[in-house]
């Protein structure tokens, strides 16, 4: 069986109530948690972490990266400005796919550079929840 985190940034416990035009009203942790029975029957066990703490997401990043078979990462905003968690990413051994519920390329200037794709295995935006299940089935195809 596969090993894979969701781990995702600050402020995406919000979605399903903040920015609804742009985000929608159906709440992320919901989606994913009806998800989890359907990526079981792939053989593959998804654990999901939440965090609006940097130094979280690099203790995340750090304690699966070694032991897991992949991490799928939407970083939200530190997209555009985390150095460190490019580096976090850099060092730990399973790949990781970044993930955007928005097309960021489609948005604000500032939205449009990320830090850490360079670093990841792929990337995956503007498709909505869809993109979780896009980047889960790809790491359990690895």
């Amino acid at each position: 069986m596969k090993r894979i985190l969701i781990l995702q940034g600050p402020n995406l416990n919000l979605v399903g109530r903040r920015e609804p035009a742009l985000y929608g009203d159906r709440s992320l942790d919901q989606w994913l948690n009806d998800q989890l029975s359907v990526w079981r029957d792939l053989d593959v066990e998804v654990t999901l972490l939440q965090s609006n703490h940097e130094g979280d997401l690099i203790d995340a990043l750090q304690a699966h990266g070694f032991s897991g078979d992949g991490i799928v990462f939407n970083p939200g905003g530190y997209t555009h400005t985390s150095v460190a968690l490019r580096d976090a990413i850099a060092a730990i051994a399973a790949p990781v796919v970044e993930v955007h519920l928005t097309n960021i390329h489609a948005r604000e200037e500032f939205r449009q550079t990320s830090l850490i794709s360079g670093v990841c295995a792929g990337v995956i935006s503007g498709i909505g929840f869809g993109g979780y299940d896009a980047a889960v089935r790809f790491l359990a195809s690895r």
